[in-house]
């Protein structure tokens, strides 16, 4: 499992920039529109001290970090769902990632155009939520045909799923965003009756606002309408910033994921899981044939495991635990699977 974000936002926001300031990678900057056609992907390793601490006191011969995968999307305009700028080839892309990073310009420059022609943050936040959907309208009315035709047959299961899909709808015509707190459970509970994810619904993806700027500019109305979706921001100026740890476990914040380890000579290596895992999903992470196999797993937390100094006199000390099947990871467990 890996975290996979889009960057999102209007033309000429910092999208661009921000992407070159995580992967260092040399890709167009310019100031028009458009000058990103193809998404650009980075994968960023996740900053992590533990990994470094861990791969130190176990001498390993590598370190494998987890990953992060930004995925630098082509700028958004007013009536891309239509195909407007890059219309669709932008929208198209945002279904496999897990969340959404919206870019939104807060900073002044007269100097940099924009393509409303002022800077409106409240704004452009409308403009790129409406795109996805009126996007997420289109992908459920096309859906909502074919259920319409099986549902006449009489078979339960087709009427479930076109009634399903007749109820997104509604909540999509009143410009609802799915994974806001007011309808995510409602959203989920559809989907899991129904069995419909296969949508991959863009306004259903959890959305981080990053703010490009100083914490001046971003006062105001902006961050009110971010929190009454129930969304998480972040204030950064992407000019001077060296720094993109914050934006990094944010993500992993937003999509409730956590890390665990393992560590020995070999390597030392960081694993991405959804919190709530039991120890045999997570095991499955690390090889599918952990999870069938499963039979307990040595459990030490991370600062533990640096305290006593390494896992044999861990095990020496009797501190490392023996996990069942019913154990919920935890962020910075080191485990070792023990299997048939």
């Amino acid at each position: 499992m890996k975290l996979s974000l889009a960057i999102v936002g209007m033309p000429n926001v910092g999208k661009s920039t921000l992407f070159k300031i995580l992967t260092n990678q040399d890709i167009t900057i310019a100031n028009y529109p458009f000058a990103t056609i193809d998404p650009n992907v980075g994968v960023v390793a996740v900053p992590d001290e533990r990994l470094t601490k861990l791969t130190h006191l176990s001498d390993s011969k590598k370190t494998i970090p987890a990953v992060v995968e930004f995925y630098d999307i082509a700028g958004l305009v007013k009536g891309a769902n239509q195909g407007e700028g890059l219309g669709n080839q932008f929208l198209s892309h945002i279904r496999e990632c897990q969340a959404i990073v919206v870019v939104l310009r807060v900073f002044p420059d007269p100097d940099i155009l924009h393509v409303e022609n002022s800077v409106d943050p409240p704004r452009d936040m409308d403009i790129i939520n409406t795109e996805l959907v009126l996007k997420d309208l289109e992908t459920v009315e096309k859906r909502l045909k074919k259920a319409e035709g099986e549902a006449h047959t009489g078979d339960k299961k087709a009427i479930e799923i076109r009634d399903a899909l007749l109820t997104v709808k509604r909540w999509l015509e009143a410009g609802e965003m799915l994974f806001s707190k007011s309808k995510l459970e409602s959203y989920s509970n559809v989907l899991e009756n129904i069995g419909i994810r296969e949508l991959q619904l863009l306004t259903a993806k959890k959305q981080l606002y990053l703010l490009n700027g100083n914490e001046s500019d971003a006062a105001g109305d902006v961050t009110e309408k971010i929190k009454a979706l129930s969304a998480d921001y972040l204030v950064m100026d992407l000019k001077s910033a060296t720094d993109i740890a914050p934006l990094i476990r944010k993500g992993y914040e937003i999509l409730d994921l956590i890390s665990f380890f393992t560590t020995g000579e070999d390597e030392t290596r960081a694993w991405t899981i959804a919190r709530g895992m039991k120890a045999p999903q997570a095991s499955g992470v690390i090889h599918t044939d952990f999870e069938k196999k499963f039979i307990r797993a040595e459990v030490i937390g991370t600062d533990k495991l640096l305290e006593v100094g390494g896992w044999s006199k861990a095990k020496q000390k009797g501190q490392l635990r023996l996990e069942g099947k019913e154990y919920v990871m935890q962020d910075g467990d080191v485990i070792e699977v023990r299997h048939g």
